[in-house]
C-alpha cells in the first residue's frame, strides 16, 4: 500500500485531501473523506461564523476521524472562523485566495496543522519560512479561483524550493494523478470537483450531472479583470460575465453579478445561471460514485501503476 509523509503527518490512511469548496463540502462529505481514509476537509467559503460551527459540529457527530476546515482569506469571518477552529480544536485549517501569515501564530499556538494552498514559488517560500506545516500547490487546472501557473511545472519548482511536505492540487481526479503527483516530489494530492461526483456530497444532481457530461474543454476562466481569476464550466452565466468584463462596466457591477452564483448551482441546481466552479478534470468524471469507492478506486490505480513503471525499470544483472 503507499503510504507517505502526508499519512503520518495527519493521521489518515490515504495520501489524499479532500478540497474545501464552499456550498459543496459540507459535513456529510467531509466525515465520508475521513472515515475512508483520506482528509475531509469543509468549505469555509463567504459563510458566517454559525454556519462553519454548525458544519464543524455535525461533522464530529458523524466521524471520529481528523478532518479540516477551508478558510478562504478574502471571507468578511476570518478572525472569528479562526476563533472556532481554535476553540473547537479543529486537526487542520487550509487557507486559500491569499497569504494567511497572520493566522499562522495563532493557529500554530493552538496545535492545529496549517496546509495553506499556494499558486507561485514565492508564496510557498514565505509561508514555508512562517512555520506551516504543509503546502498543497495548485495549479491552474484547478475549479475556482485559480492562479496562472500550469500543475505540472508548479509542482516540482515548490518542492525544490521548501523543506516542508507539499501536495499536489488541480488536475487531480485518479489513480493516475497521484502516481504522478508523486514522481514530482509531492508526498499527496488534493482532489475538489472529483469528490463533487459521490453519493454523500449534497451538491445539486443537476451540478452533478453536467460534471458527468463534461469533456476536455468544457471549463473557462474568468474574471481576469478582477485580479481573481475563476475557472467554472462553461454556460450562459460564463458567457455573460465574460462579455460584461469587456463592455467596461464597473468592478462592483460585475461582482454583484456574480455574487451569489455558485449556490444557486450548487445548492438550488439552476446549471444555466449558476456557476458551476469545476476544474478541467471535469472531463475525466463518468460516474457518481460512494466515497469511499472512489478513495479505494484511485489507490488501487495508483498501486497498479507503480507495478507497471517497476517493471519497465531496466536491471542490471
Amino acid at each position: 500500500m503507499i503510504r507517505t509523509a502526508l499519512c503520518d503527518l495527519l493521521g489518515i490512511k490515504y495520501p489524499i485531501i479532500q478540497g474545501g469548496m464552499a456550498w459543496v463540502a459540507t459535513a456529510e462529505l467531509v466525515a465520508a473523506v475521513s472515515e475512508a481514509g483520506g482528509l475531509g476537509v469543509i468549505g469555509g467559503g463567504n459563510a458566517p461564523p454559525d454556519y462553519v460551527l454548525d458544519q464543524i459540529r455535525r461533522t464530529r457527530s458523524l466521524t471520529s476521524r481528523p478532518f479540516g476546515v477551508n478558510i478562504p482569506l478574502f471571507s468578511a469571518f476570518v478572525p472569528d472562523l479562526v476563533r472556532i477552529c481554535i476553540e473547537e480544536q479543529v486537526a487542520v485549517v487550509t487557507t486559500g485566495a491569499g497569504s494567511p501569515s497572520r493566522i499562522v501564530p495563532a493557529l500554530r499556538e493552538a496545535g492545529i496543522k496549517i496546509l495553506p494552498v499556494v499558486a507561485s514559488v514565492a508564496l510557498a517560500v514565505r509561508l514555508a519560512r512562517d512555520g506551516v506545516d504543509a503546502l498543497v500547490a495548485e495549479g491552474m487546472e484547478a475549479g475556482g479561483h485559480v492562479g496562472d501557473v500550469a500543475t505540472m511545472p508548479l509542482i516540482p519548482q515548490v518542492v525544490d524550493a521548501v523543506k516542508i511536505p507539499v501536495i499536489a492540487a488541480g488536475g487531480f481526479a485518479d489513480g493516475r494523478g497521484l502516481l504522478a503527483a508523486l514522481a514530482l516530489g509531492a508526498v499527496g494530492i488534493q482532489m475538489g470537483t472529483r469528490f463533487i461526483c459521490t453519493t454523500e456530497c449534497t451538491a445539486h444532481s443537476n451540478y452533478k450531472q453536467r460534471l458527468v457530461r463534461a469533456h476536455d474543454r468544457a471549463t473557462v476562466v474568468a474574471g481576469h479583470s478582477l485580479g481573481h481569476p475563476v475557472r467554472a464550466v462553461r454556460n450562459a452565466m460564463t458567457t455573460r460575465f465574460a462579455e460584461l468584463e469587456k463592455t467596461g462596466v464597473s468592478e462592483n457591477e460585475i461582482i454583484e453579478f456574480g455574487t451569489g452564483r455558485l449556490r444557486l448551482a450548487a445548492v438550488e441546481g439552476d446549471v444555466v445561471n449558476g456557476s458551476l466552479m469545476a476544474g478541467q478534470v471535469a472531463g475525466l468524471i463518468h460516474d457518481i460514485v460512494p466515497v469511499r469507492e472512489l478513495l479505494e478506486r484511485v489507490m488501487t490505480e495508483a498501486e497498479a501503476g507503480l507495478r507497471r513503471l517497476d517493471a519497465l525499470a531496466v536491471r542490471a544483472d
